[in-house]
């Protein structure tokens, strides 16, 4: 993601005792006075008084920094803190003529450092701070004084404890991104009532149970993959029918049924639960998921028949249900298998190629067949009435790679 400017965002400037020999917000300052961090700043000339405030912050963090390899910190000398390296600088909206730090992108910069506290939390006028890749450890800092702070990167680093409870309550905060950690526990049902657009918290070591709370938020990008989260898909889900456009639950412990509601989401173009333990028939209401492209339900324990409505939807690219326990396909599905959109290995449809053994799927429909609460629903389109669903054939299509799933690598994406 690149580093954005104000902008459109508010702004709030918190005031550092210095002593700042200036008429104005933009005028060029030498700085003469003791910082209370312990860095002089004597003799240097910066651009704007709000600068000379994050000098000696800045400064004091570089000197706990424990790894530099590709020496990004060479160049953090002097007054001109706009051209240090991960530091972009712009005009506050409360004043347009003064200099401020607005963002901070440390990515793929390998540093390492014992902690972020004192820093990130300690510059008035920060508004986004992304650092994938690097070694940063201990607890998240406290930027809910930093009133209109809203983006927060700090995937693959080395970050341990419990969730950081310290993002709760960040008023403006859209953004939040602590894929590829130490975090475990559980996942906090205030981090779901919060206004976020993008919430990515794969591949840490969260676990417990999904909170009712999680079609409370807003958002439109949801990656809680590879953890160790339990329990059923919360059919609050179907509160996200305006917003959710991809979300990645696989490798996770979940279980029960997809829930009906899970078809209200028309916005949808990615949903991917594999390789969990939910189970029971699909249901129809997955028919309504109009914008759907990829769908992958491998590797759980689905049975009966897929629905031919949801082998109807015109934007499918691909439908993976293998490694489950159907026993019946139509002949849409069976088009789609042939056209390749469509994956039924290792199931119960015993006259398609690549299926479980017949004592197998005997002995799970006898001892696992677990059914459903509210089975009245898994028959019902809830898009019926404007039912508009037709099976155009077999279309090439270029499949564009969803951001969620670029996710699931360490690296920026």
């Amino acid at each position: 993601m690149e580093i954005l400017t104000y902008n459109t965002i508010s702004f709030l400037f918190l005031y550092f005792f210095v002593s700042v020999l200036c008429q104005n917000g933009s005028d060029i300052s030498p700085i003469s006075s003791p910082s209370p961090f312990g860095v002089s700043t004597e003799q240097l000339i910066f651009k704007d008084g709000r600068l000379a405030v994050v000098y000696p912050i800045i400064q004091a963090f570089k000197a706990t920094i424990t790894e530099d390899p590709l020496n990004r910190t060479g160049n953090w000398v002097g007054g001109d803190i706009c051209n240090y390296t991960g530091f972009y600088c712009d005009n506050p909206p409360d004043n347009l003529s003064a200099i401020a730090v607005a963002g901070i992108d440390f990515n793929g910069f390998l540093l390492g450092a014992p902690t972020l506290d004192g820093f990130i939390n300690k510059l008035p006028d920060l508004a986004i701070f992304h650092a994938n890749s690097n070694k940063f450890a201990g607890s998240i800092p406290d930027v809910s004084q930093l009133k209109y702070f809203y983006e927060l990167d700090v995937s693959n680093n080395v970050h341990a404890g419990t969730f950081p409870m310290t993002v709760i309550g960040v008023k403006d905060l859209s953004f939040l991104d602590i894929r590829f950690n130490l975090f475990s526990g559980s996942v906090p049902p205030e981090i779901f009532n919060q206004a976020l657009e993008v919430l990515f918290i794969n591949n840490n070591d969260f676990t417990a149970k999904l909170p009712e709370t999680f079609g409370s938020t807003p958002v439109r990008y949801l990656t809680l993959a590879n953890n160790k989260l339990t329990g059923s898909i919360p059919r609050s889900i179907g509160n996200l029918n305006m917003t959710l456009i991809e979300v990645l639950l696989l490798n996770n412990k979940l279980t029960g049924c997809l829930p009906y509601e899970v078809g209200f989401l028309k916005e949808l173009k990615l949903f991917d639960v594999q390789d969990n333990l939910l189970t029971g028939p699909l249901p129809c209401s997955l028919s309504c998921l109009d914008k759907i492209e990829l769908l992958n339900l491998a590797n759980n324990l689905f049975y009966w028949e897929v629905p031919e409505e949801l082998c109807a939807l015109v934007n499918l690219e691909n439908l993976t249900l293998s490694g489950n326990y159907f026993t019946k396909v139509g002949p849409v599905c069976r088009k789609l298998i042939k056209n390749g959109i469509l994956d039924m290995r290792q199931n119960c449809v015993h006259d398609l190629p690549d299926q479980r053994s017949l004592l197998e799927c005997t002995q799970f429909y006898l001892k696992y067949i677990r059914f459903c609460p509210y089975p009245e629903t898994y028959k019902i389109i809830p898009c019926k009435d404007d039912y508009h669903h037709h099976w155009e054939g077999s279309k090439a299509k270029t499949m564009k790679a969803p951001v969620t799933y670029k996710t699931l690598s360490r690296h920026k994406f």
